[in-house]
């Protein structure tokens, strides 16, 4: 796949001196591709999402993120390309609860050079973290009320406009909408790909309910990714 953002060949996992928890003999997820992975408890999710943030490496095979293989990559460089090219949502947000919306959105150019450089200066990331809150529904004095003080929904919002700031190639979705009922779950799906079409940015967004799955434009199942858990299952 010449536009793979992600590509895992024949990837097994595990912990030193354990048995494999994960394997995985082929994953691909193109540029702007809309992918919804499920599984229960266990099924190794946390895991996937470790090995292409590239906090986890591989034991066996390898891991490709834009085209890069993980492994061969110093720990310093994995963390530049996931700063500058990664976007996250965590299921708690974790938003700085005494930060501003504003200043919330802004922390991963603190953390990357060539996330703020791609912006530009001082003045278009300003007007670019506005416009960006303003089409997630944060704007006027919310911009500058603190995390704490903000609604839940609200937050998730915040949370959303961090992660997609500066139009990473990815963007990484662990279980963000766990607490919120059906209506606002529909409602920050309809806002998350709708800003990742905007920008062609690949989402990998991964949950145990199946009822979000329409909003993607292909579903992975653990069971079927990774063969260990249909092995456990038939002994």
């Amino acid at each position: 796949m010449s536009d793979a953002v992600v590509e895992f060949r024949e990837v097994s996992y595990a912990w030193p001196g354990h048995q494999p928890l994960l394997e995985i003999d082929n994953l691909q997820i193109a540029s702007g591709e809309r992918v919804f992975v499920f599984g229960p408890s266990g099924s190794g999710k946390s895991t996937l999402l470790a090995l292409i943030a590239g906090i986890h490496l591989p034991s066996r095979g390898q891991v490709r993120i834009f085209g890069q293989d993980t492994q061969t990559l110093r720990p310093s460089a994995r963390d530049r390309l996931r700063g500058a090219r990664m976007g996250f949502v965590f299921q708690q947000f974790n938003l700085i609860p005494y930060l501003s919306a504003i200043d919330n959105v802004l922390l991963p150019l603190s953390f990357s050079s060539a996330r703020r450089q791609r912006l530009g200066d001082a003045e278009t990331i300003s007007q670019q973290v506005d416009s960006l809150l303003a089409r997630l529904g944060i704007g006027g004095h919310l911009t500058t009320r603190k995390a704490a003080q903000l609604s839940v929904g609200q937050q998730q919002r915040v949370a959303v406009a961090r992660a997609l700031l500066g139009a990473p190639s990815l963007i990484i979705c662990d279980e963000p909408t766990s607490a919120l009922d059906a209506d606002a779950k529909d409602s920050f799906l309809d806002v998350l790909t709708g800003e990742c079409a905007r920008n062609d940015t690949a989402l990998l967004f991964v949950s145990h309910d199946l009822a979000l799955a329409d909003h993607f434009s292909r579903s992975v199942d653990m069971h079927e990714l990774n063969p260990l858990l249909r092995e456990g299952a038939e002994n």
